[in-house]
């Protein structure tokens, strides 16, 4: 009866585990045959960048090539987002593939012969425009995805959806977007996401290789302002003022001491960083007002207030005893949560990346304090974000220009190997969760 039994479930699972494999092959084939289309979408976006909430030469070249693939489309998501859907000619789980879409305020640097050139103006400056984080190569990877998938129409069970969001690296003063505005729009339904995954490539990680990490794997962020205001006098008399660039550079050094002497660093890491700062306009003017930015990272609530307090405090305090007086403002064009990648999930898909990449290839590596607004959808269902290397063989990850810089430069041999583990962990997960 036990060896009847055992029959009967083997004959029941042969026919999934046939398929996903006749598939498995099949998506080696296409994504290999698309290479060097997924290349030439990619240079084309990188040539032509769009910062946040503007990527409208970008959104109808990906809304043109979903709709003919035959998909649902919806355009204008949260500004310039695209949706597409694939319904499967089975039932089974509604599986969102997400892709960032947006570039960044960055002055391109690379060599290479489609740099961008763009310039625009952000928060009133003008800058150069740059894919610095390789969300050109996430767009031309999804396309690549939804073009091979919607080939297996016939074959699939359950749904695909195809979630292209602008965004992500923030917007201007007083602006909305991203992908929390995706989700009170309603992109986690109709029909109702069951699973999200999503990708990022990263400049010092080997090509060849996928990284994960199980839980917590990248940093909530919140972004500050802090405006100190002192008095105005003359720079041959700073006695007559109060001087607001000697308080913002005390208050630099002194938020320092979160991290160094607040934070228990041997639970979680945490990162307070000043990343600009202005104010004056001549060498004998003390001025009046000094304006600094800067971004918070943490990886549990309490920390993340902890955080936020200390800044408060130290800021206040300082200011006063130079006495200026502060502005804080937390959170500032920013707010991102942690991203979770949900424990359970990961276990399940780790056969699937390990199939597509190699063994080896798939490796456990530790939370990022880069952020990412993927955690607004794995916030609503289980997620899984996974991070391509696109370090090219032989090179240094301590030498490579890293993402959001002007040096950024990925290996375009990584992306047949995107393509094909968000295909394969599409399809694997259909083939274990469809009814």
């Amino acid at each position: 009866m036990k060896k009847l039994c055992l029959l009967i479930l083997c004959a029941l699972s042969t026919p999934i585990f046939a398929q996903t494999s006749t598939l498995r092959n099949e998506v080696i084939r296409k994504a290999d045959s698309l290479e060097n289309q997924v290349i030439t979408w990619r240079r084309d976006f990188h040539e032509h960048p769009e910062l946040g909430n503007r990527e409208f030469r970008t959104a109808g070249i990906i809304a043109k090539h979903l709709q003919s693939l035959g998909l649902e489309v919806k355009t204008g998501v949260a500004t310039t987002g695209v949706v597409g859907i694939l319904r499967g000619a089975f039932p089974g789980p509604v599986v969102a593939l997400r892709s960032d879409m947006d570039a960044l305020p960055v002055t391109e640097r690379t060599p290479v012969a489609f740099a961008s050139k763009v310039k625009t103006t952000f928060n009133g400056r003008e800058v150069g425009v740059m894919h610095a984080c390789g969300h050109d190569t996430h767009m031309a990877m999804l396309m690549a995805v939804a073009e091979i998938l919607s080939s297996m129409k016939s074959q699939l069970h359950g749904t695909v959806k195809f979630i292209f969001q602008p965004a992500e690296e923030g917007v201007p003063e007083g602006e909305v977007g991203g992908a929390e505005e995706m989700v009170k729009e309603g992109v986690m339904e109709n029909p109702k996401v069951d699973v999200v995954f999503g990708m990022h490539i990263f400049s010092f990680m080997p090509v060849g290789t996928i990284t994960y990490h199980s839980g917590g794997a990248t940093a909530a962020v919140n972004g500050m302002k802090i405006v100190i205001t002192g008095k105005s006098s003359h720079g041959a008399q700073p006695w007559n003022g109060v001087d607001p660039i000697v308080t913002s550079a005390e208050i630099i050094n002194s938020l320092q001491t979160i991290v160094s002497r607040n934070v228990n660093i041997t639970q979680n890491p945490a990162v307070v960083t000043i990343g600009a700062i202005n104010g004056g306009n001549r060498t004998n003017i003390i001025p009046e007002k000094v304006e600094m930015l800067g971004t918070l990272r943490s990886f549990t609530a309490s920390d993340e207030q902890l955080l936020i307090s200390k800044v408060k405090q130290i800021v206040t305090n300082v200011a006063a005893a130079q006495g200026a007086t502060a502005e804080i403002t937390i959170p500032y064009e920013s707010h991102y949560p942690v991203t979770v990648n949900n424990p359970q999930l990961v276990e399940q898909m780790l056969p699937s990346l390990k199939a597509t990449a190699g063994a080896d290839n798939v490796i456990a590596g530790t939370a990022l304090t880069g952020s990412e607004d993927f955690s607004f959808y794995a916030a609503k269902v289980p997620g899984f974000f996974i991070f391509l290397g696109g370090m090219p063989k032989g090179g240094d990850p301590k030498t490579v220009a890293v993402n959001h810089s002007p040096d950024f430069f990925v290996d375009e041999s990584a992306f047949p190997l995107g393509v094909k583990a968000m295909c394969n962990m599409t399809l694997d997960y259909m083939a274990a969760n469809s009814k």
